[in-house]
């Protein structure tokens, strides 16, 4: 019997909830759009193929041929289209009814443009967990696919994987394909002739099976690949190229479908897989010191060929809930409207509040890495924007439902674990506004969303070191070397994949990176050293005299509207003491909601205290990139919000985004010395290093001298007007006509 070979393609298309319009067109002309034009050109091709709810929504309104093509294609059986998550969620990270609902829109949807039911699930970031069998099942799925890294954490030789393995969870059997590394990087980066070589070394009797499922954005849109997967100069690019020398190789290897091979072929074998991902995530989701020693260590076993590169897995996906303070708080956001949305009674509000909770819920924000994530500062707060809408949706209607003046409504300030940490914060729920003060870190402000026009004003990114950030230090200096002092490159005709490559998208970017030693909440007190200046507190290098910022504190009272928290905090190295009281009130009706805070300094003992007292806010209008709608305005003059400024003896301060259609009045008294800066990261992408707005910091600072006894009070009142209400009319935006 002659060696055969049967080997399964399946490519994973994804653009995230919140993405631009234009910059999905640019990936459907380099990448969706000449890959399906291959297929057609290529008629015994046959793979499985992607494509995530919001890319399938943007190509349902945008490219409606795009769609009537692939139909044609799976009416004659030339691709299997997969299901998975509608909005491409972790699913271990939702409720399982959350799940369930995910997987069943996404096939309903897959069966209307294909025609029949997908069986087969992807699985966004292939974040695995040992439940997920019962939830794919439940589903309606047969099998999904994973990397080669899974089936080695489950102690699978990596000459084991040609083929389907079965797994079960609570009597659900799944099949599982194991997606082959070595053809992963080879397709499309290595030469057509060494990839079918490759392939052939693979070729058995019987056949067995050969898998590869990755990206399909890598055929054309990622840097650098589009001429070579393409073509110029009318030359054929790699992917026709490819496909013309497979099809010229039928003697002896076919491609397959995976339901096809599992309709012909026995499992493997049955497996369990523990908590994995792909082995990048891992290294991700440890802490920035861990990671760089993970990366070295893997590297070195990698290339010393140890057997024990095998188990080097990194960390934990929900690490990441860990590692950023503010992954973890929209985790758990997501979850309390998930929660809030479960309870609504049936009818057209709830199904518009599950539509917007499950655009909440998509992946690409609940992590960070090379490839997306949290840094992302528009897609962030469209996720936000989706959960707004969806707990303002439930809470509406917990209003109506509840019985008139006998408080079982959701509104008013009630104690509750909101982050899962075992401590209470308290959360604030009004008609125009929801509030989280957390009384243990500062007492200060982790979220404020203003209900009107879906915006997460406090949505702002701390500042912290990753372990990619010395790649970008050691480049630069690198840069600076004479040329003899730097090692060669050798030329290589295909790209680099995107793991390897280190591209800056502004020169410099090392000497901006600066590191916040606290959460960026609002409502922050700082006691400053005397003479603090702008530039230094911009930079996070300001002397915090004690821990006003950062302590916890007491609440002293909880009102409908109003509460008061308190901490007495001790300057290190002095014998003084003050307490700060924090007063919090917060007013307004639906449109112009708005927050007051007091804050109460007294001076309790010891020697006379001189300070620099500063009431910051972390806020973002989505005022990255010089966005011209986004602005501050003080003292009659605007500037851009991601800009930097300093006014002395000001009492106002606007700020908005005539777009989301926003307007922020801050009034402070006495008056003060007002600062902004932008809070801005160095993070990396497909695109290279790139700085981003995370948001914008606004501090009020006055000078604090205060003796024995002595007391001083200062206020902060944030106002906002709205000039829409999004509620009756679920896309309104546009630019505002005042202010």
């Amino acid at each position: 019997m002659a060696s055969r070979l049967a080997l399964a393609l399946v490519l994973h298309n994804h653009q995230p909830v919140g993405n631009f319009g234009w910059v999905i067109e640019d990936v459907h002309r380099t990448a969706y759009e000449p890959m399906l034009g291959a297929l057609e050109r290529h008629p015994r091709i046959r793979l499985g193929l992607h494509y995530s709810g919001p890319l399938l929504d943007w190509l349902a309104a945008e490219r409606p041929d795009f769609l009537a093509r692939l139909h044609d294609l799976a009416a004659h059986d030339r691709v299997e289209l997969l299901g998975g998550g509608y909005t491409e969620p972790i699913l271990p990270a939702l409720p399982h009814r959350d799940r369930l609902a995910q997987l069943r829109r996404m096939a309903v949807e897959v069966e209307r443009i294909g025609g029949r039911r997908p069986r087969g699930a992807w699985l966004a970031e292939r974040v695995w967990e040992p439940d997920l069998p019962a939830s794919l099942v439940d589903g309606g799925y047969e099998w999904t696919i994973l990397d080669d890294e899974h089936f080695r954490a489950a102690s699978v030789d990596e000459t084991a994987l040609w083929g389907a393995y079965e797994t079960e969870d609570q009597g659900r059997r799944l099949a599982i394909f194991g997606t082959d590394k070595e053809l992963r990087y080879r397709i499309p980066y290595g030469e057509v002739e060494a990839t079918l070589a490759y392939l052939r070394s693979l070729a058995t009797a019987p056949p067995r099976l050969a898998t590869m499922g990755d990206d399909g954005e890598k055929f054309g849109s990622w840097p650098g690949t589009y001429a070579h997967c393409w073509g110029s100069d009318g030359e054929s690019g790699w992917v026709d190229r490819f496909f013309t020398a497979v099809e010229a190789e039928r003697g002896w290897l076919s491609l397959v479908t995976p339901s096809e091979w599992l309709d012909r072929e026995a499992p493997l074998g049955r497996v369990y897989i523990p908590t994995a991902s792909y082995t990048e995530m891992g290294g991700w989701a440890l802490p920035a010191d861990e990671g760089a020693i993970f990366e070295r260590s893997l590297a070195a076993a990698r290339a010393a060929g140890r057997p024990e590169a095998r188990w080097l897995r990194g960390g934990f996906w929900r690490g990441f809930q860990v590692k950023y303070r503010e992954i973890n708080d929209l985790h758990k956001q997501m979850l309390r409207v998930s929660a809030k949305v479960d309870a609504m009674p049936a009818g057209p509000e709830r199904d518009a509040a599950v539509l917007e909770l499950h655009e909440g819920q998509g992946n690409d924000c609940y992590w960070h890495g090379v490839f997306g994530g949290i840094y992302i500062s528009h897609m962030r707060l469209a996720t936000y924007e989706h959960l707004i809408a969806a707990e303002d949706l439930a809470d509406a209607a917990a209003r109506t439902a509840a019985p008139a003046g006998d408080g079982s409504g959701p509104d008013g300030i009630v104690a509750t674990d909101t982050d899962l940490d075992g401590i209470d914060e308290l959360l604030l729920t009004s008609p125009g506004q929801v509030v989280v003060i957390d009384p243990a870190e500062g007492a200060a402000i982790g979220s404020w969303d203003i209900r009107a026009v879906r915006h997460a004003l406090t949505a702002v990114l701390r500042r912290r070191r990753e372990a990619y950030h010395q790649a970008l230090i050691d480049h630069e200096a690198a840069t600076r070397r004479p040329p003899s002092e730097t090692a060669a490159r050798d030329p290589y005709d295909a790209p680099a994949t995107i793991h390897e490559v280190i591209r800056e998208r502004e020169p410099g970017l090392a000497t901006r990176l600066h590191y916040d030693r606290y959460e960026r909440r609002s409502g922050l007190v700082h006691l400053f050293a005397p003479g603090t200046t702008a530039t230094v507190w911009a930079n996070a290098e300001a002397i915090e005299l004690g821990d006003a910022h950062t302590g916890a504190y007491e609440a002293m009272e909880v009102g409908p509207d109003r509460v008061v928290l308190r901490r007495d905090v001790a300057l290190p190295d002095t014998a003084v003491t003050i307490r700060v009281e924090k007063r919090f009130a917060f007013r307004g009706d639906r449109r112009e909601p708005g927050i007051g805070l007091e804050v109460v300094v007294e001076h309790l003992e010891g020697a006379r205290l001189e300070a620099d007292l500063g009431i910051e806010w972390a806020l973002t209008m989505l005022g990255g990139g010089g966005n011209p709608a986004a602005y501050y305005e003080v003292d009659g003059r605007t500037s851009l919000h991601d800009s930097g400024g300093e006014a002395a003896d000001e009492t106002r301060v606007l700020s908005g985004n005539r777009y989301v259609g926003i307007e922020l009045e801050t009034t402070v008294e006495p008056a003060a010395t007002i600062r902004w800066a932008p809070i801005e990261t160095v993070s990396n992408s497909e695109a290279g290093f790139e700085r981003t707005y995370q948001g914008s910091a606004l501090v009020a600072v006055w000078p604090l001298r205060l003796g024995p006894g002595d007391r001083a009070v200062f206020t902060v009142d944030q106002r906002v007007t709205t000039d829409r209400d999004r509620a009756g009319n679920p896309s309104a935006r546009g630019l505002r006509t005042t202010g």
